[in-house]
């Protein structure tokens, strides 16, 4: 299916890129692996945080010489490996299967046979693989194929809801295909990058820290909960009783101050 954000949702999307690099930085480069290694390394990453995610692939790695050892291990010795990321049970017989499939399918445990193939083939192969979704699969396009696509993790995807890059109708799912419209291909990589460190460190789901955002004057969920509390305020003056009500004014710093009437 086809997708085509309008223009002035393209700009937006340029422009907040632009802040969010400008604020952060330009994202490091990642350390490329090979598509195998950043195929098992995303499964790891799925449901734990990026610490423990490292620390079991370098565990499984250190404990197997190759990837075929990993594949022939006894599930027990991988399970076991994979302990810091969490779903290690589930995690360790998914990989091997994988494993299993792709030697089994190829010849050889690799994935490089895609970097000669279009995208969407390469797309559509790799969500043939068990626990496969459009995440990992772009993940492993982009960093270990340099094949453009745009992933949409957790952070991703609450961080383009929220500033309204990513419509409110739109799926998981869905957005990848329609950030992949939104943005430049030579910008993938860094956006994703960008987006994913923005929505750890301020636009986190529990707690967003907006008043710190950089790029909250672009931001449609800032421009509501601000509407939001302005309003508040209102209602709370005219339901205040007479002698307490209270009245704002403008204080020294970026938003008005409360102070009551009475003395």
């Amino acid at each position: 299916m086809s997708v085509k954000p309008p223009a002035a949702l393209r700009r937006k999307a340029e422009r907040v890129d632009r802040i969010l690099e400008a604020f952060y930085g330009p994202p490091p480069r990642r350390r490329r692996r090979d598509a195998v290694s950043t195929l098992v390394q995303t499964i790891l990453s799925q449901n734990t945080s990026d610490a423990n995610s490292g620390r079991a692939f370098e565990r499984l790695r250190s404990r197997f010489s190759s990837w075929p050892a990993v594949r022939d291990a006894p599930v027990e010795a991988v399970i076991e490996a994979l302990r810091p990321a969490g779903l290690a049970a589930l995690k360790a017989p998914r990989i091997q299967t994988i494993l299993r499939r792709i030697a089994d399918e190829r010849g050889a445990l690799s994935l490089d046979f895609l970097r000669a193939e279009p995208v969407e083939y390469a797309r559509a192969w790799l969500r043939r693989l068990d626990g496969v979704g459009p995440k990992t699969a772009a993940i492993v396009l982009i960093f270990g194929l340099g094949k453009p696509a745009f992933a949409v993790d957790t952070h991703v995807y609450r961080v383009g809801r929220r500033v309204g890059l990513i419509p409110e109708r739109l799926s998981v799912e869905q957005a990848h295909a329609w950030m992949e419209a939104l943005v430049s291909r030579a910008r993938y990589a860094e956006f994703h990058l960008l987006l994913v460190r923005h929505g750890r460190e301020i636009c986190k789901a529990l707690r967003p820290r907006c008043a710190t955002c950089p790029v909250r004057r672009k931001c449609v969920f800032f421009a509501k909960t601000a509407a939001t509390s302005q309003s508040s305020v209102v209602r709370r003056t005219l339901a205040a009783p007479a002698g307490r009500s209270s009245v704002t004014a403008e204080g020294s710093g970026s938003g008005p101050r409360m102070f009551s009437s009475s003395p």
